[in-house]
């Protein structure tokens, strides 16, 4: 098995790529602490690498964002989690996929510009983001103020430059396309 691996925008995450599936198209998860790490074997082997901070899974990457430490110690050790995982078999996730947290907040009379922002959110700026190791959801959308609340996963939730996205990027985009829109914040 041969594992690479990239970097990503936000210098205390690494993006490694196992070369197969890890949790298929449109499905990520975020373990943001080894707490939240309980039903999935490999998120709790990383974890139990000293100075990792955050997992997250994507369709065909896995992000490992660390607290301190250099990446030329982590890396042997997670590149060996990773093999070791997918060599033995193991499920990513214990007893099916988690529970999503999917709530949404809006109003219902703003439906048609929340499904104009998602799509936007979904075609252009998701594949983006997970260039580069992370996750973009829709949280929910203010029709009498015009802010759109995201929320931020993966090597982009701390991440230094995540800010100049959100505000340069995103909401410049969305203001172009959906004009309701005024603002964008993360959640």
């Amino acid at each position: 098995m041969f594992i690479q691996t990239e970097s990503t925008p936000n210098p205390a995450t690494l993006k490694f790529l196992p070369g197969r599936e890890v949790m298929g198209e449109g499905a990520v998860a975020d373990f943001p602490s080894a707490e939240t790490a309980g039903r999935s074997p490999l998120a709790k082997a990383l974890f139990a690498i000293p100075d990792v901070s955050r997992v997250f899974f994507g369709s065909d990457f896995i992000s490992v964002t660390k607290r301190d430490g250099d990446w030329k110690h982590l890396k042997p050790a997670i590149l060996g989690a990773v093999m070791e995982h997918f060599t033995h078999g193991l499920p990513l996730i214990e007893g099916g996929a988690a529970e999503a947290d999917d709530a949404e907040t809006y109003n219902e009379a703003d439906a048609e510009i929340v499904d104009q922002i998602k799509d936007l959110i979904e075609t252009r700026v998701r594949p983006a983001v997970a260039q580069d190791g992370g996750d973009i959801i829709f949280r929910g959308f203010d029709g009498e103020t015009g802010i759109v609340s995201l929320h931020l996963q993966g090597s982009c939730a701390g991440c230094p430059s995540s800010t100049a996205t959100l505000k340069n990027g995103i909401e410049n985009m969305l203001r172009h396309y959906v004009p309701e829109v005024t603002a964008v914040e993360s959640v």
